[in-house]
């Protein structure tokens, strides 16, 4: 059997040798990077048959929790793995024609940082290294951001490393309320004494861990840091808060709530939290005019959809919310690693300045177009069949309430519709002319054509896919139902 430590440990320690052979090795330190991300790959591959067998439980240095450190590693975890490891070779390979610069080793181990923060939150049995691994992701992403030192995007990293500090701070003295209380930080061993604490306390907790996860979440209001950080980041970097990062956020707040805290009576209040997020994100894309700031509040909005499915109390919505995370990882990935090149070769944000575009980038135009139309819903890609589930969980559920929502998901997917077939009509403008610009490189092009299959194809595997998210929502429910026993 595989061992998932190797999903933080390889990760982790090609970082570090990157940073230590950088000055002979140069620009060939990308190599590194390449190994360890393939190495997480197929770890990933080879552990989900084996989780959705039994669950696997790593004890590290000996002492078993909950006094020890461990990683646990269920369906969620398995299938998470999976999608970050992947995600995160596709965008790497689409960073070796997309980076450039002397500087390029710092690029690749902040890189391998954020994957090994992405995976540590998700595969950490304990609340403390949950936080160790939150501020690493964070660290590298503030860093990130600003990577390419210019003052739009070290303004921006500025602004997200305030609001992520204010975050750190309020999830922190979670965990510090944790220990006071429950004494302990093992999450399985929380969950069994969480109920004990008082009431008072238990919201306190509540309040202050999701408020501090909301904001690497991107959760209203507490994501004004996500437009500026999208559109100053490297597209490679925009495609990974936006394809993986958030939604790792996400679905820790959306664990604790349903297996560990096993507060489910404030589900309403996320799902209404939700929908505002969902709205705010997409009429803010409606009224922008930078590419990649559309992209960005559209993220928000889509953030909102799945948190709204995940609220649903119900195992149905919890899976039709993973399969979203799915389908916006792949859609989203397309459209930021599409606007790069889009920015490089014509050197502007704009969107009216691709106008006829696609007569000199017919790949990456045609490839934008099958992105938007996952992420509308359009069959018979994968986005409707996960957006298709949304819905009738919502419905499903029977409550007016649900059924209120789901119209305002409806007009939220019709102002999205709106703009972005505005941009794709500018795109394909015949009497638009962007000079001699040239189509992207291959290596970029063959990174964003394997998102492309995963939302071309998806359909094909869909009882697989959904045989996989089932067994992620069934985890996170069943553990709700034994924390409330105790």
């Amino acid at each position: 059997m595989v061992n998932p430590i190797l999903l933080i440990i390889v990760p982790l320690g090609t970082a570090f040798l990157i940073s230590l052979t950088a000055s002979f090795l140069k620009n060939s330190t990308k190599y590194l990077a390449l190994l360890a991300m393939i190495a997480n790959v197929w770890v990933s591959i080879k552990l989900l048959p084996a989780v959705m067998q039994h669950p696997i439980n790593v004890v590290i240095a000996g002492v078993k929790p909950p006094l020890g450190i461990n990683l646990f590693v269920g369906p969620l975890g398995a299938v998470f793995s999976i999608l970050i490891s992947a995600a995160g070779l596709l965008i790497l390979l689409y960073s070796f024609k997309y980076i450039e610069g002397d500087s390029q080793h710092k690029y690749y181990t902040l890189f391998l940082l954020l994957i090994t923060g992405s995976h540590g939150m998700i595969l950490t049995g304990d609340v403390f290294n949950l936080f160790v691994f939150f501020e690493i992701l964070a660290i590298s992403s503030y860093i990130l951001v600003g990577y390419e030192g210019k003052r739009n995007g070290l303004e921006a990293a500025v602004k997200y490393l305030i609001l992520g500090s204010i975050g750190s701070i309020l999830i922190l003295v979670a965990v510090a309320l944790i220990y006071q209380e429950a004494g302990t930080l093992n999450m399985a061993d929380l969950a069994d004494k969480f109920g004990m604490i008082d009431p008072s306390k238990r919201l306190m907790i509540l309040v202050f861990f999701i408020t501090g996860m909301g904001v690497e979440a991107a959760v209203f209001p507490l994501n004004s840091w996500l437009p500026d950080a999208h559109s100053s980041a490297p597209s490679s970097i925009s495609a990974m808060l936006s394809g993986f990062v958030i939604e790792v956020a996400l679905i820790i707040i959306v664990k604790f709530v349903y297996s560990i805290f096993a507060m489910t009576e404030i589900l309403g209040f996320l799902s209404l939290v939700a929908v505002i997020t969902l709205l705010v994100g997409e009429f803010a894309a409606y009224k922008q005019s930078n590419i990649k700031r559309v992209l960005a509040y559209s993220s928000i909005g889509q953030i909102g959809l799945i948190l709204f499915a995940m609220s649903l109390n119900s195992t149905d919505g919890l899976n039709a919310g993973l399969m979203q995370i799915i389908n916006h990882t792949a859609s989203k990935s397309i459209l930021f690693l599409v606007a790069g090149f889009l920015i490089v070769r014509t050197g502007s944000y704009q969107i009216s300045d691709y106008r006829g575009i696609a007569k000199k980038m017919p790949v990456s135009a045609f490839f934008f177009v099958v992105g938007v139309l996952s992420l509308l819903g359009v069959p018979p890609f994968f986005g409707f069949f996960s957006k298709l589930s949304v819905v009738m969980a919502a419905l499903h559920t029977g409550s007016v309430f649900n059924t209120v929502m789901v119209f305002l998901v409806l007009l939220g997917t019709i102002i999205e519709s709106i703009y972005f077939l505005r941009i794709i009509q500018i795109m394909y403008n015949r009497e638009g002319d962007v000079g001699s610009v040239k189509e992207a490189p291959f290596l970029p092009l063959l990174a964003i054509a394997a998102f492309t299959v995963v939302i071309l194809a998806g359909f094909l595997v869909l009882p697989q896919i959904t045989g996989y998210t089932g067994s992620v929502a069934s985890e996170i429910v069943r553990k709700m139902q034994m924390a409330q026993v105790f």
